[in-house]
């Protein structure tokens, strides 16, 4: 048992200490947090070199100050195997320059060129299904291949040593949204490899699994399966950790290579995609080896979700517990969606802004110009395939005016927030295994969460379950399946120290290894709520808790010890749970802990979280009409306060002092907010 408890530890291994609140530091020489950044993603490999000056020309009078260059440029960087050309990008690079315009690298690693995939097809994908992808599209490479890793060192290599002292080069990402592992021959060598460098024995690795289940036990290590397939939970859940040390490993050797040549004060990150919730990783161990996170942030169909995208921006800055960037963000519309619509004239700058007060220090859109050809061809871009404006060129100038007259006043400043909801990749994966109910949505489970607390306060931080909790009044879990004996402790010394935690439903039900736990829900957690859960419920209709209703999943929790406070019970349900404890709390230390047993609506949600708040001496910030997000942010001595609509009629915001206009001028009681409208504010030094 207790080599089982170190292979548990090993599996928090990832995890290292850091501030609990995020900062707006950047380490020593690097400039990403020193203004605001306004840019795009710009493609001179494209056109032909004498267009160059015209692009560079129009970004600047754009507002634009930085640009990103060469991700997908690698056949133009090695046209044919061993024959390299840096000078065209060292051009390029000293041409923005010119315009005050600094440059984002990015590693072309996302495309590999067609003769070596042509030459070497075993650095091609291998799919779940055993099947290799050809060339032409993106994404179609091997995480795995010890060749592909080869090529891209060197190419990565040679750009560094080409421009990794250019001055001009304020950074470089590596990669594109990395997304998609491999099952090829080198895949399944390593997967072996990660295996029996963390269990050592079969024998432990079957007591791990608990394999005796369905006569699934190993005797030997290529018996282990390596695919896709809904299998072993233990399985499925190790399989995600060696993903995730698959992309640290892809990463970390370009990383390597970058820091070799380049000067420390050019900056390394990547830009993750997926809408920023995808989790095929462990996205907190992907960005512990960069200066700090960058992601991309679309719409797609539809509009601005403020919550949802709000929230978003909030997991983006946890992921490091500071700054961000937001290296791509539409430009209007995108290609891929079902309906790729045009958003409302405003909201491309309310999106920008959104970002900014929720962290981000850096917005880049995509894309500068259209192709005359490719895949994406028919998304949405700042000028049109003939090189002039297009209609949302106006609105993104207005942004960079905006950026120039706001950034000596923001940089420097970083969101601030007295509470913290918990995020788990673990927990998230172990759930997804085994949803048990197809509505069950984890997304949305944490969005019923943050709303009412965003409501009240102008940040809320999102943050790895692992990481520190100090400085935090309340702390939320709305699904934290996989509680091991060291997060339990962490939790406890939490909650005994005066702080205040609430579990959602499924909380405490597995081990690091996927297993149930033995002791009921929550687990390693239930002798310090002094209750438990007796029996959960996937319900296929609604029923009634306290005031309101619970809908797809419900807990009947008991109070085992006599100061454990019911503080909900259902009512009318399926028999099972009718009047019994939806919700327990109890006082422990200085702190408490609370149980949420189920989904609850609005209502419900509204009351337990006012509850919480009052009890965890969280003040509230001052209320802003329907439609309008309040975001600050706070540092260098200064308190700023972000105001957007984003409702389609217009509202007054009452301030609940004078504050100065940082935008339009002058000290503002009041400020009205046009549909889109914003407002950025400085509060008075105290």
């Amino acid at each position: 048992m207790k080599t089982l408890l170190a292979l548990a530890a090993s599996a928090l291994a990832l995890a290292v200490p850091m501030a609990a609140h995020a900062q707006a530091v950047a380490p020593a020489g690097q400039e990403q947090f020193k203004k605001l950044w306004l840019g795009s993603a710009w493609y001179p490999e494209q056109w032909p070199e004498e267009r160059w000056a015209e692009d560079l020309q129009l970004m600047q009078a754009q507002g634009a100050n930085v640009a990103r260059i060469g991700e997908f440029a690698w056949s133009r960087m090695e046209p044919r195997e061993g024959e390299y050309d840096m000078d065209w990008l060292v051009r390029a690079v000293r041409l923005a320059a010119r315009y005050d315009i600094k440059i984002v690298i990015g590693t072309p690693t996302d495309t590999p060129p067609a003769w070596m995939t042509q030459k070497y097809p075993e650095v091609l994908r291998v799919d779940g299904d055993g099947k290799r992808l050809g060339h032409g599209g993106r994404r179609q490479f091997s995480i795995s291949s010890q060749r592909y890793r080869a090529f891209s060192r060197d190419i990565v290599s040679r750009m560094a040593a080409a421009l990794g002292n250019e001055p001009n080069v304020v950074g470089w990402q590596i990669g594109n949204e990395y997304t998609d592992e491999s099952y090829d021959p080198d895949a399944r060598a390593a997967w072996i490899a990660w295996l029996k460098q963390r269990y050592g024995t079969l024998d432990k690795l079957n007591e791990a699994w608990a394999t005796a289940y369905w006569s699934q036990t190993y005797s030997a290590w290529d018996q282990v399966p390596f695919n896709t397939e809904k299998g072993n939970p233990g399985l499925m859940l190790e399989q995600k950790r060696f993903i995730t040390s698959q992309w640290v490993d892809f990463q970390k050797n370009q990383l390597d290579a970058i820091r070799a040549k380049a000067s420390s004060a050019q900056f390394i990150t990547t830009n993750l995609g997926g809408l920023g919730w995808a989790n095929k990783f462990d996205r907190y161990a992907i960005n512990r080896d960069l200066d700090f996170a960058s992601w991309d942030n679309y719409v797609g169909t539809g509009h601005l979700q403020p919550y949802r995208n709000g929230a978003t921006h909030d997991l983006v800055r946890g992921w490091k517990r500071r700054n961000f960037w937001v290296m791509e963000i539409q430009p209007g519309f995108v290609n891929w969606a079902p309906v790729s619509n045009m958003l409302y004239p405003g909201e491309t700058r309310a999106m920008a802004w959104q970002a900014i007060g929720h962290g981000a220090d850096g917005v880049l859109y995509w894309q500068w110009r259209n192709a005359l050809n490719g895949q994406e061809t028919m998304h949405g871009s700042i000028v049109g395939p003939d090189g002039k404006p297009l209609p949302v060129y106006g609105e993104v100038s207005q942004i960079g005016r905006e950026l120039a007259k706001a950034s000596p006043v923001i940089a420097g400043t970083h969101p601030v927030s007295p509470v913290a909801i918990l995020q788990d990749y673990p927990s998230r994966w172990a759930i997804d295994f085994q949803l048990h109910h197809k509505d069950y949505d984890q997304i949305a489970v944490l969005l019923d969460y943050y709303q009412p607390l965003k409501d009240a306060l102008g940040a809320v931080d999102i943050v790895e379950a692992d990481g520190p909790l100090d400085g935090y009044r309340l702390i939320v879990a709305p699904s934290l399946n996989v509680i091991t004996d060291e997060m339990a402790a962490k939790l406890a010394a939490y909650v005994r120290g005066g702080g205040h935690l609430i579990l959602g439903p499924r909380s405490g039900m597995k081990d690091a290894f996927n297993r149930l736990d033995p002791k009921r829900q929550p687990g390693p957690l239930a002798d310090l709520l002094g209750g438990q859960v007796e029996q959960f419920y996937a319900l296929d209709e609604t029923i009634a808790v306290g005031d309101g209703k619970a809908t797809i999943w419900a807990e009947d929790l008991s109070a085992k010890a006599p100061d454990t406070q019911v503080l909900l019970r259902y009512g009318k349900a399926n028999g099972w749970l009718d009047g019994h404890p939806a919700a327990i709390t109890r006082r422990v230390g200085k702190g408490s802990i609370t149980y949420v047993g189920a989904l609850v609506d609005g209502t419900v949600m509204q009351g337990l979280i006012d509850k919480a708040l009052a009890e965890a001496n969280v003040s509230r910030d001052f209320t802003v009409p329907e439609d309008v997000e309040l975001m600050t942010r706070t540092g260098s001595g200064r308190s700023i306060v972000i105001l957007i609509n984003h409702g389609r009629e217009r509202r007054t915001v009452t301030l609940p002092q004078a504050m100065t206009d940082v935008l339009a001028g002058g000290r503002k009681t009041s400020v009205v907010l046009n549909a889109e409208g914003v407002a950025v504010l400085q509060r008075p030094a105290e």
